[in-house]
């Protein structure tokens, strides 16, 4: 899923498991940004979204070899 900025949906999931995919992302020179709707609501003074739901995007360009790293890691 691509969002408005460019960036590529790569993963769902809970805040460890995304963390641990980010950490692995960043060693192989990928960038990658957390998208987390629950936390961004409890700061705003409100609840919106999931805490098992936090999303994980990479650039585009970055896509293919992401998604390897997630399929080594989850699957």
């Amino acid at each position: 899923m691509k969002d408005s900025s460019g960036l590529i949906l790569i993963y769902t999931g809970g805040e460890v498991i995304i963390q641990r995919l980010k950490a692995e992302l960043e060693q192989k020179g990928i960038n990658s940004f957390i998208k987390d709707r629950f936390k961004e609501g409890i700061a705003a003074g409100f609840v919106d979204g999931v805490p098992s739901a936090i999303r994980l995007f990479v650039n585009e360009s970055d896509a293919e070899k992401a998604l390897e790293v997630v399929k080594a890691i989850v699957d």
